[in-house]
């Protein structure tokens, strides 16, 4: 039976690419994290890095949804530790209202839900955790914009800065 096209294989080069654009990301979040004497690179962001390397087409990809839905997410995780303390309930609701939220601001980005569980069940204090949070999503989206210009890449990252792709 043939596959459809979107079940093709990708081919060795891009993977590749992919994989060392991922892990220079990922890379520079550790360096400049030992930089900053504080820790930059969560699991959250490997997964936002591996959206922008391994899918840079897709909505949730997109800059907007990278940096937005991780700062309403991790807002929310603040509020939620707020009113529920460090549980795993709280950790729990935290996910489910920034899915939600993300939803209703066309800011989906999958990942961003672990960073309101690692919010609540870490409680950071948010200073500094927010803006480093944003420094480390600005750095991946500025990764993410090598690879379709320097490295061949198939698919021009981002497909849309602020509007909602289609």
């Amino acid at each position: 039976m043939p596959r459809p096209p979107s079940a093709a294989r990708p081919h060795p080069l891009h993977v590749l690419r992919a994989t060392a654009f991922a892990i220079a990301a990922l890379l520079l979040l550790v360096g400049t994290g030992v930089l900053l004497h504080q820790p930059l690179l969560i699991p959250p962001l490997a997964a936002s890095a591996a959206l922008v390397h391994g899918a840079p087409g897709l909505p949730i990809s997109q800059p907007r949804n990278l940096v937005g839905g991780q700062l309403v997410s991790a807002l929310i995780g603040y509020a939620t530790l707020a009113v529920t303390g460090s549980t795993g309930w709280g950790a729990a609701v935290a996910a489910g209202i920034s899915l939600g939220v993300m939803l209703l601001t066309h800011l989906s980005h999958s990942p961003a839900a672990a960073t309101a569980v690692i919010v609540v069940l870490q409680a950071p204090h948010p200073l500094p955790f927010l803006p480093l949070l944003a420094l480390a999503t600005v750095l991946l989206v500025a990764i993410g914009l090598l690879p379709g210009r320097i490295g061949g890449h198939p698919v021009r990252y981002p497909v849309a800065w602020w509007a909602v792709p289609r």
